[in-house]
């Protein structure tokens, strides 16, 4: 398999001009590439799967150019995904809030990071609404989330009564004194 060079392809593209930065050591660096408007004239028109409002091209140093370096890093940004991380690897992250959430549907009200709070808040009011249905389907999906498979079998038994006429909003936070340790905010989150 070949190795892709900035000459091999200066040659196969007569239409684009290609300069190698000169520097004081005889290896030559890769070139900077430019993502360049739609109008300039040293656009590479040879690709069609790219947009024409972003097009790659060579050697172009305009001020309204965006200058894509070769050797950096470059990390997409999150758009659009709500999902709290907290710091911890996916499978770490939902074991602590299954864990979280059965503590809470155990004990009523549990102390926690705003965070967490937040973030398992979901998972909890779906518990209960697999509750208020009691199919057995609805029973085994609650199994295969919450650890205590006796606090399934009570929570099935107490939550239809509890909360027959709700609609929804089983739980709420309110924000209590900040953590001595280093200063994390704590909430207090409970079933209502």
């Amino acid at each position: 398999m070949a190795a892709f060079s900035m000459t091999s392809m200066s040659a196969s593209l007569s239409s684009v001009e290609v300069r190698l930065p000169r520097s004081r050591v005889s290896t030559a660096r890769a070139a900077k590439f430019t993502l360049a408007p739609r109008n300039n004239v040293a656009c590479m028109q040879s690709f069609t799967g790219m947009k024409t409002d972003s097009v790659l091209s060579l050697g172009v140093s305009t001020p309204e150019t965006a200058t894509i370096q070769n050797g950096t890093k470059w990390f997409a940004m999150r758009h659009r995904v709500k999902l709290p991380r907290l710091g911890r690897p996916a499978d770490q992250r939902k074991a602590l809030l299954r864990g979280l959430c059965t503590e809470l549907l155990r004990h009523g009200r549990i102390t926690t990071t705003t965070t967490r709070a937040k973030a398992m808040r979901p998972y909890v009011e779906h518990m209960i609404t697999l509750a208020k249905g009691g199919t057995l389907h609805e029973r085994r999906q609650a199994l295969a989330y919450i650890y205590d498979k006796n606090l399934v079998h009570q929570i099935f038994e107490q939550v239809p009564e509890r909360y027959g006429e709700r609609k929804g909003g089983y739980t709420r936070i309110f924000q209590t004194l900040s953590r001595q340790g280093d200063n994390a905010p704590m909430s207090i989150i409970e079933l209502v």
